[in-house]
């Protein structure tokens, strides 16, 4: 057999969820493989800014405000520690995320090259003055945050949603930007610090992908906790002061809190000299990609934020298999995007899968609803955390399963039982699962039951 003309099979540039994914996939099939990072750990910006470390801050904080209202301990100090000290609990999930990832690259004899990786054809990249080639590419290099020339990103109290998490001390009041997911997480966040909590959406209604129902309640439950939300506002400038920011408005409004955090929009990390292989984003450097990933460069793949919505870890690296299954020649992995979850940590949280009243209305498809209100369910009545609902929404005449929605605590794991049926095909996705089928009790799994029995019992 010919040496190949090709330093590797497939390069990878960016070892995120995306990255990641397509190089244990394309490895596995026995693809010589390296990975190209900017950054001196692997996990991108997922692991280092994102997922992980914001998700391990609201974990502390979930922890604090709970030991608050634990009624065994009334009476005693609360126990305030400063943001930092909050912030730092992540230092060791991260480390240990690291750590963990990294070995899947040395095992599987992986090289790491770090640096910033440029095309120089189709078939190369520069990796800071080293040449790396393969006869496929696939770009992972996920997104930051959107920052308009306009604002003043060094100011000590301005930040975007990498920055926040470096947030030096313990503000009394912050202002939002955007009310995307990332906006009302942090709005969540907080807002349970005990803080006075402005969230400026630009859009009408918040997360409006989501089932309006859901939609409802995020909003209903944020303004219970405190947060006052501003719909239908869009920023005219932003004035840093000494001791705060001014948010002004296009609506004469002006806003001045303790720091300020802009959560408006992301930005696809795609400065790699695409032009060099006959590729481009858009705008917002974003790129297009098809069904299998490719992109308009057939060799040259693109997955995880870089080709935007919807954006999500899980789905990276479903992404980054899904290419990699098509470079080597293994039937597609075939990704369905309807059940592909949003997991939103909001508090409570949010979780959903499939398809919206919204959706199913505007398509004319005959439906069913069935809910279930946590605070009827016995284990959620144990544990305190009520709020919330699980809701079914399914075919009047197939009683096939077409979407999930779920708002309130651990709706993210809820989620996946509901999600295991709605993959099954013919008579297996049908509402009779959920109302056949023994529950543990008491547990959360079995809102399930009860919004199957809720929703067929509308059918008579």
């Amino acid at each position: 057999m010919a040496a190949s003309p090709y330093d590797f099979d497939v390069l990878v540039i960016g070892t995120g969820p995306g990255g990641e994914g397509a190089a244990m996939q394309a490895v596995k099939q026995g693809k010589r493989i390296a990975a190209v990072d900017r950054l001196e750990r692997v996990g991108g910006n997922c692991t280092h800014h994102g997922t992980i470390p914001s998700k391990a801050l609201r974990h502390a904080i979930f922890k604090l405000t709970e030991s608050w209202s634990d009624p065994l301990l009334r009476g005693t100090d609360k126990h305030s520690p400063t943001f930092p000290q909050l912030r730092s609990t992540a230092t060791n999930v991260i480390s240990r995320q690291v750590e963990m990832r990294r070995t899947f690259y040395d095992r599987n004899d992986v090289p790491l090259f770090r640096g910033n990786a440029r095309f120089v054809d189709a078939n190369t990249i520069d990796v800071d003055g080293r040449k790396l080639t393969a006869p496929n590419i696939v770009i992972a290099t996920g997104s930051r945050p959107f920052r308009p020339t306009d604002v003043d990103f060094t100011h000590p109290r301005i930040f975007d949603s990498d920055t926040i998490l470096d947030l030096s001390f313990t503000p009394r009041s912050i202002t939002i930007y955007g009310a995307g997911v990332i906006g009302s997480e942090y709005a969540s966040i907080f807002r349970n610090l005990g803080n006075k909590v402005n969230l400026v959406n630009t859009r009408e209604k918040l997360l409006e992908f989501l089932d309006n129902e859901i939609i409802d309640a995020l909003s209903y439950h944020l303004r219970d906790q405190g947060v006052l939300i501003r719909h239908g506002e869009t920023y005219e400038r932003i004035e840093g002061q000494d001791e705060g920011v001014v948010l002004h408005l296009n609506s004469g409004k002006k806003l001045k809190t303790d720091i300020l955090l802009w959560a408006n929009g992301r930005q696809g990390n795609s400065e790699l000299g695409l032009e060099e292989a006959g590729l481009e984003s858009n705008r917002r450097g974003q790129i297009t990609v098809n069904e299998s990933f490719q992109t308009a460069v057939p060799n040259i793949y693109a997955v995880g934020d870089v080709v935007g919505f919807p954006s999500l870890a899980s789905a990276s690296y479903m992404q980054g298999r899904t290419a990699a299954s098509h470079i080597t020649g293994e039937n597609d992995l075939g990704m369905q995007a309807a059940l592909v979850p949003t997991g939103i940590y909001t508090s409570p949280e949010i979780s959903s899968i499939g398809l919206t009243e919204r959706e199913l209305t505007a398509g004319n498809v005959p439906y069913e609803v069935g809910h279930a209100h946590f605070k009827s369910i016995a284990r959620a009545q144990i544990t305190g955390q009520t709020v919330g609902m699980l809701k079914i929404l399914f075919h009047r005449e197939t009683l096939a399963i077409l979407g999930l929605h779920c708002f309130g605590a651990n709706a993210s794991e809820i989620i996946h039982i509901g999600q295991a049926i709605m993959a099954q095909k013919g008579e297996a996705n049908s509402l009779h699962y959920f109302i056949n089928t023994t529950f543990n009790y008491p547990t959360m799994a079995e809102a399930y039951r009860v919004a199957a029995l809720n929703g067929y019992n509308r059918l008579f």
